[in-house]
């Protein structure tokens, strides 16, 4: 049976370094994860007794499509506590993880064949999702100099119809100040293009509050999830604040691609944004991590690094060491025991040289993974 030209897009190599430590931990192997963005707590306890509660009060079923009245209430109040804007409700819309809410997107935004640009390195997801839709992704290489965050002149003169930019980003943790996130609306809208952020890693930051998109415009559209800040990757919930001309659209799309995003996801999720003790908490092991491996890795011989503004990744430029990022995170794998990713999973073009470092396990996973990594080097 034929399969479409759409279907043929790259995997996503992080998914298969997870299923190479897998496989090696089923043979009895101790492996040490920093390959994953994944929050290694789960649901805040608070949430998950909600749910309990939730279906012992009776059946759980369809929602509505853009999600729980109560649940885009709440989190267009988090806009007021975050970043003291007053958002209306209507504007939010719930999603099937932040990969549903770019998919629902693309969809509202784009045409077949138009043109959107992401910087590189960036999240390999944006680039796969656009060309399975038959929209074109556009890589914007990044500079040093710009903390690996696009600016206008990368973009000018490209016939773009959108731009998707991330602050934090992954894989670098980078943040966009004001005047840049301004910069970049302010060009993207100059030029008639669409401007998407992805905001998926706000609330894990270090020395300063990451800036909304919606800080600066109401004409663009931001995608979050309850997968970081909220440690639930796992229940597949997010949402999405759009303009308001754009609801009824957007609507439309996911009443018929997603019927509604996971009830039992939903309250857990609304529960979860109350958690402020249990969420802080896992912010104290992320800042330990952080410190961890900003003093770790150097030592273990990783020195080409730029300290993360948010998210848990560090990204390490690897090019002294070898070409062949793939196969460098293997023998990682191989001989260290440490799962890491390599960057041809964000820079197709770069990312042979760069490999990325997750810190979102427990501070002793870190601490164990660091050791190894330095024991690792010092005998290659």
């Amino acid at each position: 049976m034929r399969t479409s030209t759409r279907s043929d897009v790259d995997p996503f190599i992080v998914m298969d370094v997870m299923e190479a430590a897998r496989a090696a931990e089923a043979a009895g192997r101790h492996i040490i994860h920093m390959e994953v963005g994944q929050p290694g707590t789960g649901a805040p306890q608070a949430a998950t007794r909600a749910l309990a509660a939730a279906m012992a009060d009776g059946p759980l079923g369809y929602t509505v499509a853009l999600g729980l009245p109560e649940l885009r209430a709440r989190i267009a109040r988090l806009y007021g506590d975050w970043y003291n804007l007053d958002l209306d409700p209507a504007r939010v819309v719930v999603t099937s993880g932040a990969s549903g809410g770019f998919i629902l997107a693309f969809n509202a935004l784009f045409d077949s064949g138009d043109r959107v640009g992401i910087g590189a390195p960036g999240y390999p997801s944006y680039r796969q999702i656009l060309s399975a839709l038959g929209f074109q992704p556009v890589d914007l290489p990044t500079s040093d100099a710009n903390r690996l965050q696009p600016v206008p002149v990368d973009f000018a003169g490209l016939d773009l119809q959108g731009l998707l930019v991330a602050s934090p980003a992954n894989p670098s943790g980078t943040m966009l100040d004001r005047s840049a996130m301004q910069a970049l609306v302010e060009a993207t809208q100059g030029a008639g293009a669409s401007f998407i952020s992805d905001e998926i890693y706000h609330g894990i930051e270090y020395e300063a509050k990451a800036v909304s998109a919606l800080e600066v415009s109401d004409d663009v559209y931001v995608i979050n999830s309850f997968s970081k800040y909220f440690s639930m990757t796992g229940w597949r919930v997010g949402w999405m604040v759009v303009p308001e001309d754009h609801v009824r659209v957007v609507e439309r799309i996911a009443q018929n691609m997603f019927i509604c995003p996971s009830h039992a996801s939903q309250v857990v999720a609304l529960a979860a944004m109350d958690a402020d003790d249990e969420l802080q908490a896992n912010m104290d092991v992320y800042r330990a991590n952080r410190a961890l491996m900003l003093e770790g890795l150097p030592r273990a011989g990783f020195d080409q690094i730029a300290p993360p503004d948010g998210a848990f990744y560090v990204y390490a430029d690897v090019s002294e060491l070898t070409d062949d990022s793939r196969a460098f995170a293997a023998e990682i794998l191989d001989k260290a025991g440490v799962a890491v990713t390599p960057g041809l999973d964000f820079d197709p073009v770069r990312g042979h040289q760069t490999l990325r470092f997750s810190y979102a396990r427990s501070t002793e996973d870190i601490a164990e993974g660091l050791r190894r990594l330095a024991d690792f080097m010092a005998r290659r």
